[in-house]
């Protein structure tokens, strides 16, 4: 077999070697081909192709016409079409919206080579190439976007993507089962009836049908911000295979009709899933610039679960994936761990092995496959659930497992781990074989904040367990000699954090000597909690008001105050402490946070000789000059 006949046809020569005359199915998709499993056009192509598809891979097309959308023939059942694993704004722009220099998606990591809306830009395209001619949207882009939805770029209520696409039917969540059911739909003539059997599809109805839930209108939530709370609630709510409803929202003289959600991978569907001939590699036509560079965070790691019930505000990983915890099976796990060591290039690390949250590896409880999840209630907020079952054994086993396999040096985790829920556990073993044998150097953890109102808005636990939980990582690299860091992630400027609450979370940082290199500005992106109260200013599961910090002033100087020991931000931090009504924190005291403004011609004071001399101290200690 030739190099290139291990890849997915990605032109009319490669279709020709395969001896077809047209594919069933050409995927769109916003990111270059790479056939790796955690890249969702590869996963969903292979999958089609398993059950005897014939898939192409257009990737990346040049949009500024047509020409490209016909670089096959006509395809004899439709298009699949997929933004890439990133929404194509949030690829394109930062938090401050200002473009973005690197495209890791893209080879060589160019920027420009999709987009701005990319789902809906392509389907434009598609129709002006090929007329009539069925099709699907799915990936991150479409799902978030289901419903009308605010849009931060636009600053705007936007329909439906399925509206403004024009295409005629979109996947939400994972996938794998819809697309099969779609590609079948389609095969046998796209009844309109049978739209409602497809479980995690969407479709556009002249009316609502029956069964169908209404929710506030297009046009109520774009004229009412608590409108538009209420409707985001019960989107949110009712994202559960189990006892989620069907919804439907009228978008003018049509409505958006959501089916249930799929139900979750069953151990032996994932399994089998990430069994498919891949070639984990990125598409040879793009190694003269340089590859893919998302590929090499992923090359060497192993996706292991599906789902998290965590349910952070700021995540749109719930209304994606929901709550309900799936995993592969950890003979599974382990023979991709034995794969891995196989490739040319293996050093001897497995990168990671996770998922949204390395260490959830089955539902919260065993309600939830029997009645669904809780819709009022939040399995680990604001503190474990009674019926939580916290237990890492397997997780264990599994790593035990690739830690033995011939040839591999050592496995970390550098996906998520939830310190809570790993807190919870009464077996100590995991966190001990973690801190032994599982952080390269560094453990990243998200305790996001530490002020109670702006925790309470994030759906993160109270600041005690964070610090119950670095206590016990300190204590046990203490008794295993390891000398090994934190590196804690938090958020400026989420809903809810005024000046207030930034400078009480500068205090902590103060108190506990945490020094958080990478500060992240809250970004509003479709599909969030956070985001609806950014856009409403309403907490949708309360209703009450939320303090939204707006003024890029205001941003500039909370994310400072997480910073506030670096010399660029003090004149920053000063004008926020006195704002806040905190001048007692510039001086040379102890407890202060920056020193103030030098006099012109005065000499330096003895305290200020003190403080920048315990500075390049702190600095030499680091390592940084």
């Amino acid at each position: 077999m030739s190099e290139r006949a291990r890849y997915l046809p990605v032109n009319r020569a490669d279709m020709d070697a395969r001896g077809w005359d047209a594919p069933d199915f050409v995927f769109v998709s916003g990111d270059a081909y790479v056939d790796h499993p955690s890249f969702g056009t590869a996963l969903l192509a292979r999958v089609l192709e398993k059950k005897g598809y014939r898939i192409a891979i257009l990737a990346q097309p040049d949009w500024r016409s047509c020409d490209d959308f016909k670089r096959f023939p006509r395809p004899r059942l439709g298009f699949l079409v997929g933004a890439g694993v990133v929404d194509s704004m949030v690829n394109h722009y930062t938090a401050a919206k200002k473009p973005r220099r690197e495209d890791v998606y893209s080879p060589g990591g160019k920027p420009g080579r999709r987009p701005d809306r990319a789902t809906i830009v392509y389907c434009n395209r598609i129709r002006q190439a090929w007329g009539k001619i069925p099709i699907v949207i799915g990936s991150l882009e479409a799902s978030l976007r289901r419903f009308a939805h605010y849009d931060y770029w636009d600053d705007r209520v936007r329909a439906s993507i399925l509206i403004d696409s024009g295409a005629d039917l979109l996947l939400y969540g994972m996938c794998e089962q819809s697309v099969l059911a779609a590609a079948r739909w389609i095969e046998l003539g796209c009844a309109v009836d049978e739209r409602k059997e497809i479980r995690g599809a969407c479709f556009v109805s002249p009316d609502i049908p029956e069964g169908f839930e209404p929710l506030p209108s297009f046009e109520e939530v774009r004229s009412s911000k608590e409108a538009y709370a209420r409707a985001f609630l019960r989107q949110m709510e009712e994202q559960d295979a189990v006892c989620g409803a069907a919804l439907a929202q009228s978008h003018g003289r049509g409505w958006l009709c959501q089916n249930r959600p799929a139900a979750p991978l069953t151990r032996s569907q994932l399994d089998a899933a990430y069994s498919l001939p891949f070639t984990r590699e990125a598409h040879p036509d793009y190694d003269e610039s340089g590859g893919v560079p998302a590929l090499e965070e992923v090359k060497f790691s192993i996706t292991a679960t599906r789902g998290c019930f965590g349910s952070c505000a700021f995540c749109a990983l719930t209304y994606h994936q929901g709550r309900v915890v799936s995993s592969r099976s950890p003979a599974s796990v382990v023979r991709e761990g034995a794969a891995l060591t196989h490739l040319p290039d293996f050093k001897g690390y497995i990168h990671d092995v996770g998922g949204p949250t390395a260490n959830f590896r089955r539902p919260a409880c065993d309600e939830q496959l029997k009645r669904g999840v809780c819709k009022k209630k939040m399995c680990v907020y604001p503190g474990p659930c009674a019926k939580l079952r916290p237990d890492h054994s397997e997780f264990v086993r599994i790593l035990r497992e690739l830690r033995s396999l011939p040839g591999v040096k050592k496995v970390f985790i550098r996906s998520g781990i939830r310190y809570d829920y790993l807190m919870a556990d009464p077996d100590p073993t995991f966190f001990r074989e973690l801190v032994e044998h599982h952080v390269s150097g560094q453990l990243k953890v998200a305790p996001e904040h530490a002020d109670p109102s702006t925790l309470a808005c994030m759906g993160k636990p109270e600041r005690a367990v964070f610090d119950r939980f670095r206590e016990k990582y300190d204590e046990l690299n203490r008794k295993l000699g390891k000398n090994q860091y934190l590196v804690p992630y938090f958020i400026s400027s989420h809903p809810g954090c005024d000046l207030r609450a930034a400078v009480a979370l500068s205090e902590y940082l103060r108190d506990t000597r945490l020094q958080p290199e990478q500060v992240q500005d809250f970004y509003p992106t479709p599909g969030t909690l956070s985001t609806c109260m950014y856009y409403t200013g309403l907490d949708p599961r309360t209703m009450r008001p939320v303090y939204v910090p707006r003024d890029p002033r205001e941003k500039a100087m909370q994310r400072a105050l997480l910073q506030y020991r670096r010399p660029a931000n003090r004149a920053l931090v000063r004008e926020a402490l006195r704002r806040a009504g905190r001048e007692d924190l510039i001086g040379f005291g102890a407890r202060c946070l920056i020193p103030p403004e030098p006099q012109p011609n005065a000499a330096p004071r003895r305290e200020e000789h003190t403080v920048n001399r315990n500075m390049r101290g702190a600095k030499k200690r680091r390592g940084e000059r």
